[in-house]
């Protein structure tokens, strides 16, 4: 399959390159609004491939055009440096992700701080029904123990109205929102006043980075390890991906 999106990738440079940058983009531009993607387009700019141009999608996700639009892919971009292959579309990915990630205000979140010195932080989107979830929230206690910040998002995996939206609500509408997942994650109850919160905005976010399920750790570097991972293990990963 990656054999075949990089002949495919190499074909597309052969494509239309008479085009101005921004006739380019108003060519691309139109062709995707046609595609109705649900997700806003960031940025359209060249890329390192000759006829080819990189579509970054809100989220941090890259599709790949020709000049005129007629030509619109999604795979991976490989280019030889020092005789190895480097991904730079998951380069690119992974830092417009990060970026996202790491912009978002702490109070928005419900964070689990290291103990002593913060060595690395993850960002996970969770579902309070989520069985994964809740072996992954066991072992919250030794990541921050191994200097590891845990940081929450709300990702309803069933989507709007389902019984694991109306839980996050509630717990980001606590007012002391850690007390209160640990109590929903382990199948207590949580009374609280409906409030303004960014449960759907955060449930959002995760869907145009691709998430799809729960849990779903981001590394700092924007990387994404989907399921459920043992403590050690994300440990190890977390402080890899300063």
């Amino acid at each position: 399959m990656r054999v075949t999106r990089l002949f495919a990738a190499a074909a597309l440079a052969l494509a239309s390159t008479f085009a101005l940058a921004d006739d380019a983009e108003q060519a691309i531009r139109k062709t995707l609004d046609t595609l109705q993607l649900d997700v806003p387009i960031e940025a359209v700019s060249s890329s390192p491939l000759n006829g080819l141009y990189e579509v970054r999608l809100k989220g941090g996700r890259v599709l790949y055009a020709s000049a005129d639009g007629q030509f619109v892919m999604q795979g991976y971009l490989y280019q030889m440096q020092d005789g190895k292959p480097v991904n730079l579309t998951e380069k690119t990915e992974r830092a417009a992700i990060a970026k996202a990630i790491n912009a978002i205000p702490a109070n928005e979140m419900v964070v689990y701080p290291a103990e002593g010195e913060a060595k690395a932080h993850i960002t996970v989107f969770t579902d309070t029904t989520c069985p994964y979830c809740q072996k992954l929230h066991a072992e919250v206690p030794e990541l921050n123990r191994r200097g590891i910040e845990v940081r929450y998002l709300a990702f309803p995996r069933q989507g709007p109205g389902s019984e694991g939206d109306q839980q996050l609500q509630a717990v980001w509408c606590s007012s002391d929102r850690r007390a209160s997942l640990n109590k929903m994650i382990s199948g207590k109850s949580v009374d609280a006043a409906k409030c303004a919160n960014p449960v759907s905005k955060q449930f959002a976010l995760g869907q145009s980075m691709g998430v799809s399920g729960t849990p779903a750790i981001i590394l700092q570097d924007g990387q994404i390890i989907p399921g459920y991972q043992p403590a050690p293990q994300v440990a190890k990963l977390a402080l890899a991906a300063q």
